[in-house]
C-alpha cells in the first residue's frame, strides 16, 4: 500500500521515459485514470487503456516520443502531496515552464487542467505539473 498513489503513477511514467520503455503499467484507480485522459488529451502520452483485473485493475499507459525518438515528457513534478495538501483560487492558477507545460486540478468540477479551470472559473487541489 502506497501512502501517495499519484506520486507513485508520476514515479512509474518518468521511470519508463528513463529506461526507453513504449509502456508502464499503473494500479488502476478513477483519480489516476483521469490524469491519464488528460494526459492524452494534451497530447503527452500516445494512449491509456484500463485492463481489468479481478483485484483492482490495471492502467496501461502508452508512452509518446517524438520522430527522432526524444520523450515528449520532459519533467513531472507532484504539488499537493497527502502530508501537505495546496489548494489555489481561480486568480492563483499557475503556469508552467513558460506556459509550455500544464498543471492539472482537482476541482469540484472534476480533474482537469489549469486552463480549463480558469475557464470555468474554478480552483481546486493541484496534483501534479508537467512539461
Amino acid at each position: 500500500m502506497w501512502s501517495d498513489p499519484v506520486a507513485d503513477m508520476l514515479t512509474r511514467i518518468r521511470n519508463g521515459l528513463g529506461a526507453r520503455h513504449a509502456r508502464v503499467d499503473v494500479p488502476a484507480s478513477r483519480l489516476k485514470t483521469e490524469i491519464a485522459r488528460i494526459l492524452e488529451q494534451e497530447g503527452y502520452i500516445l494512449s491509456y487503456k484500463l485492463v481489468e483485473d479481478p483485484i483492482q485493475g490495471t492502467l496501461r499507459i502508452a508512452l509518446k516520443r517524438t520522430s527522432d525518438n526524444q520523450n515528449v515528457i520532459l519533467g513531472l513534478s507532484r504539488v499537493s502531496r497527502p502530508g501537505c495538501r495546496i489548494y489555489i483560487g481561480k486568480k492563483e492558477i499557475p503556469t508552467v515552464e513558460g506556459g509550455l507545460g500544464i498543471t492539472i486540478l482537482s476541482t469540484s468540477r472534476g480533474v482537469m487542467t489549469g486552463e480549463q479551470a480558469a475557464k470555468e472559473g474554478v480552483g481546486g487541489e493541484i496534483l501534479c505539473n508537467v512539461w
